[in-house]
């Protein structure tokens, strides 16, 4: 609005020191409310987090780096099929070991991960068809997953692998 030489608008109403101050609230509180408004939906819709603690998962890698390293001396082959059925995606698992027989004594779990949002994991039950091989019916919708297998025996996980699959 460009003033005239006595101070007052265009339009004919003076621009006061209380005009100045109304707009420069309403400006950075329509900003500041904003701001509110967006972090609060960033916050309720964040379900990314991979670890609740990334200390605790520090102070465990160690551990994991010995049951890598324990995982790759075994050789065993755990291969992974997927086919789409008219009631979701059909998972197959067949594990051998490094002679290519088939491992018995196992139990598995099975999820498909959501890479970006963990809200959205589906596990999968998967049932020992015969030995060394478990079957099971995934009903996740389409698009990128990370298919999580882990193999164990009594409590001591034995094998995991994660990856990255498209449905």
């Amino acid at each position: 609005m460009p003033a005239t030489a006595s101070g007052t608008a265009a339009s004919g109403r003076p621009l006061t020191g209380r005009m100045v101050l109304f707009c420069l609230l309403a400006f950075f509180g329509t900003i500041l409310a904003m701001n509110v408004v967006l972090v609060r939906v960033a916050l309720s819709s964040f379900g990314g987090v991979e670890t609740d603690s990334s200390y605790k998962a520090g102070l465990a890698f160690k551990n994991d780096i010995a049951a890598s390293q324990a995982q790759d001396a075994r050789h065993w082959a755990v291969e992974a099929s997927l086919r789409h059925e008219s009631g979701g995606t059909r998972v197959t698992v067949s594990t051998h070991d490094a002679e290519a027989h088939p491992l018995a004594g196992l139990s598995i779990e099975a999820r498909l991960a959501h890479p970006t949002d963990k809200r959205r994991d589906v596990t999968i039950d998967l049932a020992e068809t015969e030995s060394g091989r478990f079957e099971g019916l995934a009903d996740a919708p389409r698009g990128q997953w990370d298919l999580v297998i882990g193999l164990k025996r009594r409590d001591e996980q034995v094998f995991r692998s994660k990856s990255r699959i498209t449905l």
